[in-house]
């Protein structure tokens, strides 16, 4: 995930609306120019339309143009602070801002929301996505046969992992952000629990509740964390003696985190090993693997298996 800005929100002018829908029009026919003059115009009319904004952010952008996107994705950014759409991830990829903005929840959640009926079928078909399939087969490796009493499934989204691992678990708890993807969970009749949460928020609780978990994945879930030193640490808490953490994230040949053009969150194999072992976890598996392709082209993952001693 994903492609997909999130859903539109009127500006409260039907006039600036409906020139938006054209300049949209006029983009996908290829007529950035008209596309870009069309915006100019509704945002004249409706100064505080950050869909506008981000849209000629975009267009600008894209006819090479960088700083008026930057202008316009700044504008976009400070008529917006919940940042629904995403501009201050685009300033930070431009350039002109912190380089790694954290994804704010508002535009975490809406994204999932609205991608949820289709999740599924886009993952797996589309994309090739297979990360429950790997981190099955590097827990498979690490601990072949045995069978996990309770697991937290963070990020759960429609339950993909949690169908993955189900028959190896007696326990099977879900969270994620978006009451979409959590919907979707609960029809498939898999999970034990599942919570609507923030999962920094969750693991908070669970740490307050002396909670404890056999068994902790996260399917590409990390690709929306930039900084994975405070949720690696809450996990480790929630870590029975003996128990595993399991994830993927998207990777880069350097150290660190980077924002990709995609929106998501690259994290570089020494960071992976760094967060792990501060938060007192011993790398069990740390595999190169392409977790799904990107407009055909494998994306660059790691499938990550961590024990607590």
């Amino acid at each position: 995930m994903t492609d997909t800005a999130p859903l539109f929100v009127s500006s409260g002018d039907l006039i600036a609306d409906r020139r938006y829908g054209f300049a949209l029009e006029l983009a996908a026919r290829g007529d950035l120019p008209a596309a870009a003059d069309i915006l100019e115009q509704t945002v004249a009319l409706a100064p505080k339309f950050a869909a506008a904004w981000c849209a000629l952010g975009d267009m600008r952008e894209r006819l090479g143009d960088v700083a008026q996107a930057i202008a316009a994705y700044g504008r976009a950014r400070d008529v917006d602070p919940e940042d629904y759409y995403g501009a201050r991830l685009h300033l930070g990829r431009l350039g002109a801002a912190d380089a790694v903005p954290a994804m704010t929840q508002t535009y975490v959640r809406t994204l999932f929301d609205q991608y949820a009926a289709r999740y599924d079928e886009a993952l797996t078909v589309k994309l090739g996505y297979r990360g429950p399939a790997l981190l099955r087969a590097a827990v498979d490796a690490v601990r072949g046969g045995a069978r996990f009493g309770a697991m937290l499934d963070l990020g759960c989204g429609t339950g993909l992992a949690g169908a993955a691992f189900r028959p190896l678990v007696g326990r099977l708890t879900g969270v994620d952000l978006s009451a979409a993807m959590i919907a979707k969970a609960e029809a498939k009749g898999i999970y034990y629990r599942l919570v609507c949460a923030d999962l920094a928020a969750f693991l908070a609780e669970e740490i307050a509740a002396a909670a404890r978990y056999d068994l902790v994945v996260a399917a590409d879930v990390f690709v929306y964390l930039g900084d994975l030193v405070p949720i690696v640490a809450a996990v480790a808490r929630v870590l029975a003696h003996g128990s595993l953490f399991a994830f993927t994230v998207e990777t880069h040949a350097g150290d660190g985190v980077t924002l990709l053009p995609t929106l998501r969150y690259a994290h570089g194999k020494p960071y992976v090993r760094a967060a792990l072992g501060d938060a007192g976890l011993a790398v069990a598996r740390l595999d190169a693997a392409a977790v799904r392709s990107e407009k055909g082209v494998p994306v660059a993952s790691l499938v990550v298996v961590a024990s607590r001693a």
